[in-house]
């Protein structure tokens, strides 16, 4: 960028650089008001302030809306920068009083995660902070990396591979596979081999309706395949479904540990070996110092440390001949 045209920077107040970025980001100014809390007009007028600012049409009108050009794009990073900056001075050191807090902290979980991480941590966070609010949404990692990125969520739980650069990850558990079915189940009395393995009708969870996983593509490395009969977007009504049928699923470990005896199931190890994954909680940096997110994360992490030291003695009680076993692999 020129000398030049960070000397137009310079001129935009928060007003115009929040719209400047709103227009990116939704691409209809209707949007935009509605989420500023603005009128159609004023965001007009404000279009029309940044257009003489910079002496450029900025974005183009087509028939699905505002379109940005090369040379809006080429100033979004800066302007971004700067509402962030701003963004992180404003939350500043304050300590979190959590008792008079009424923040409202938007979260991403998918249903698994909701089901075995937050249970617990919003007990704790509402015992005390009462007037703390979350908003929790079920999106793809992508999708919630997204929201961080454009400041549409403030924390996402999940398995997230590696984080952008720009987001902060804080551990919360290893996890791994157990395979699920009801109790009674034919196939899962005394240990599970392989091959009852691929005698089985199996139920997988993927939120692009794929009848393809993990453990499919370690099937195929041996040349052996498994016979997936369902695909569900959520793993709760995997649980549900298992429980009255006889499809056996593999399901990430905690969850499966946390709910099988009110679903009426069984837990097995798998009879081949998949690979464990991390669990993280992801914020954006620019929320570094901001003492809400700072304290929901602790909360959570907290939670899931309790959460873990149950889990092991459900395991350590469910170990014995004949019993459901879950114990999880690390």
């Amino acid at each position: 960028m020129s000398e030049f045209d960070k000397n137009k920077l310079r001129r935009l107040d928060v007003a115009l650089r929040l719209i400047f970025l709103g227009i990116l980001r939704h691409g209809k100014a209707s949007l935009v008001a509605d989420e500023l809390g603005l009128t159609a007009p004023s965001i007009s007028h404000a279009l029309t302030r940044l257009r003489d600012i910079f002496d450029d049409p900025l974005f183009l009108r087509r028939p699905h809306g505002l379109e940005p050009p090369a040379f809006a794009r080429a100033i979004e990073p800066d302007i971004r920068a700067a509402v962030e900056a701003l963004q992180a001075a404003l939350a500043g050191p304050d300590a979190f009083a959590p008792s008079t807090s009424t923040a409202n902290i938007r979260l991403s979980a998918r249903d698994s995660e909701v089901a075995a991480t937050l249970p617990d941590a919003l007990c704790r966070m509402f015992e005390r902070a009462p007037n703390l609010s979350l908003s929790v949404q079920a999106l793809t990692s992508s999708e919630a990396i997204t929201g961080l990125l454009e400041g549409s969520l403030d924390l996402a739980v999940g398995f997230f591979g590696k984080a952008h650069d720009d987001l902060e990850p804080t551990s919360l558990r290893t996890e791994s596979y157990l395979v699920a079915g009801r109790a009674g189940h034919p196939l899962l009395q005394g240990p599970l081999t392989l091959e009852k393995y691929l005698q089985a009708d199996h139920a997988l969870v993927a939120s692009d309706a794929s009848r393809h996983g993990i453990v499919d593509d370690k099937l195929a490395e041996t040349g052996q395949a498994r016979r997936v009969v369902l695909s569900l977007p959520q793993f709760l009504p995997a649980l549900a479904v298992l429980s009255r049928s006889n499809l056996i699923a593999t399901l990430p470990a905690r969850l499966v540990e946390g709910h099988a005896e009110r679903f009426g199931l069984v837990a097995k190890e798998p009879p081949l070996a998949l690979r464990s994954f991390d669990i993280r909680i992801l914020r954006h940096r620019r929320d570094l110092k901001n003492p809400a997110v700072t304290w929901c994360i602790e909360q959570i992490v907290k939670s899931v440390k309790g959460v873990l030291r149950q889990a092991r003695i459900w395991s350590a009680g469910h170990s014995e001949a004949g019993a459901p076993r879950a114990r999880r692999r690390r």
